[in-house]
């Protein structure tokens, strides 16, 4: 896919190149929605069909899904991507399905769909527009959130074409008030009873009503803490922030409140009155409270980051409100992450949501894959379990990959707890393409319960990829990233110095291949000659 007008050949010369300055602070919280506890499974229209994907064609997939076995391997989900939408938002100013290819809409669709045993999944971007140029879910976030869970959604891809960054300018506060959804203000507190940290001041002027306003809330620099914000009842409230107006340039205010977060967002202002209000909706507990103001955002990373993780929340908070409402049993709506490796997000995506992208988009050509991996099993280190690292979709069965290249793919993805999301065309897909999404040796690396992903013990023309599995055996690697032939050697005592498999010692070892199911037992020392392309999975354990 473009992203904002660029071609795939300048993603190969600007994909991989480090973003600076990143300043991102992540919450030390998981996102922790009880779902995806290993890496989803399923597929995504995306790859093959691009924005020519309509009702009959995802009714004929679902299908194929059940019929050629992939539902019981354990693919689970189908995605709608980008064009599955109108235009138009509807009369309530919802998304909803394209008008023509979706006539009987999203929720009959997800429906019969779930009636076949499979969730569905779809997409937003994190911008004004979709990457397809479609209406998209900043600044409707909550919204969005609502109408996808209504609708059974049970996975979420959020895009990050036309993006707006938030500002790193604060808005200056005169006071906060507290009232009852459509009562009057029960309280009211000045500027002059916050306390105030870091670049935070307390600034004199006599236009105010209470004389006074705080400045020094931009980029992380300060903070203003109101300790005593009184409820009378735990609910919803009216928050209003009353703000000095200075300054033609957009403004924003992070709100926690009781460890909460909501966000306000001001726009540049036109002087002709001192003072402009602005409201959230917050949750207050019957006593003391306590409202944090802040902005901190100091760079593109702590924007994403903030974004991000707030549609996460909305997410959550969706699919509890209408589990609630529809006395029905929570759906957790799975959070992927699609930024791109922009901004960095194995740093705090384990905070916003259960994957993330680390790349750019993927495509079957051959060199571009080998880059994904090669970028994407480096960061083995910041996946958890319902947080994953994640390369994109799978191509296998797409393009022009080679047998060898589709089986070293698919087993790369699986050594390092990449969600499988295939993107091929599984009406028309062939017997030795869906043998190999279907092996049920790689897939349970995939969704070992363990969920440590694989470390790339060496590094060179075969690199050597050790993973631990649940059991105390571990699966290892041996990926030939060369043109031609080569011999790779391993002492097994080397995996256990290393530490990182945690396998046990041993006088002998059984050795499976993940592959043809070929046992054998060796004291050691592993010798493979592995063809170009090509990769070799074994599963060792040690033999007590």
């Amino acid at each position: 896919m473009k992203r904002n007008g660029m071609c795939p050949i300048c993603w190969l010369k600007k994909a991989f190149t480090p973003t600076k300055n990143i300043s991102s602070n992540p919450s030390s919280k998981s996102y922790d929605n009880g779902a995806a506890l290993t890496p989803p499974m399923g597929w995504s229209s995306w790859n093959t069909f691009r924005n020519n994907i309509d009702e009959d064609l995802i009714k004929q997939t679902a299908k194929a899904m059940v019929d050629c076995g992939l539902l019981d391997a354990g693919y689970r989900y189908l995605n709608l991507d980008d064009c599955w939408h109108s235009s138009m938002r509807d009369a309530r100013g919802r998304l909803q399905g394209d008008l023509t290819r979706f006539p009987t809409g999203i929720k009959s669709l997800v429906d019969d769909i779930n009636a076949m045993g499979i969730k569905v999944g779809i997409y937003s971007s994190n911008g004004t527009y979709t990457c397809e140029d479609l209406p998209a879910s900043l600044g409707r976030e909550r919204d969005d959130a609502l109408t996808f869970a209504e609708w059974g959604i049970e996975f979420f891809k959020y895009d990050y074409c036309h993006n707006k960054q938030i500002s790193k300018y604060a808005p200056l506060v005169e006071s906060i008030h507290i009232a009852p959804i459509g009562g009057n203000d029960i309280q009211s507190i000045p500027a002059l009873d916050a306390l105030l940290y870091g670049d935070a001041k307390l600034m004199s002027c006599s236009k105010l009503p209470c004389g006074h306003y705080i400045s020094g809330l931009d980029a992380g620099g300060g903070k203003a803490e109101f300790k005593n914000v009184y409820a009378p009842e735990d609910g919803e409230y009216a928050l209003t922030v009353r703000i000095f107006k200075k300054g033609r340039y957009d403004k924003f205010l992070l709100i926690d409140v009781n460890c909460e977060e909501y966000h306000i967002e001001v726009p540049p202002q036109f002087p002709w009155q001192v003072t402009a209000r602005f409201q959230q909706i917050v949750t207050l507990k019957k006593g003391v409270n306590t409202v944090t103001l802040s902005n901190p955002v100091a760079s593109r990373a702590d924007s994403a980051m903030l974004q991000y993780r707030y549609m996460g929340k909305m997410l959550k908070h969706a699919a509890e409100t209408v589990a609630e409402q529809q006395g029905r049993e929570l759906k957790p709506i799975i959070f992927s992450i699609c930024e791109w490796g922009v901004n960095k997000p194995w740093k705090w995506g384990a905070g916003a949501g259960n994957m993330w992208r680390t790349t750019m988009d993927i495509s079957p050509w051959w060199i571009w894959i080998k880059k994904i991996y090669n970028k994407n099993v480096d960061l083995y280190r910041y996946a958890v379990k319902g947080g994953w690292n994640d390369p994109d979709m799978l191509e296998v069965g797409n393009g022009n990959l080679s047998a060898a290249q589709n089986v070293s793919h698919f087993s790369l993805w699986c050594m390092m707890n990449a969600p499988l999301i295939l993107g091929n065309d599984l009406r028309n897909m062939d017997d030795e393409v869906l043998r190999i999404v279907t092996n049920r040796n790689l897939i349970a690396v995939n969704q070992d319960p363990l969920g440590i992903p694989a470390k790339r013990l060496r590094k060179g023309r075969i690199d050597v990829l050790v993973k631990p599995l649940r059991d105390g055996s571990a699966a290892i690697c041996f990926f030939n990233k060369s043109s031609r032939k080569g011999v790779s050697k391993l002492n097994i005592a080397s995996v256990i110095a290393d530490g990182y498999a945690c396998l046990a010692k041993a006088g002998k070892y059984k050795v499976t291949d993940m592959w043809t199911d070929e046992e054998s037992v060796c004291e050691g020392k592993l010798r493979y000659s592995i063809p170009k392309d090509s990769v070799k999975v074994i599963k060792v354990t040690p033999i007590v």
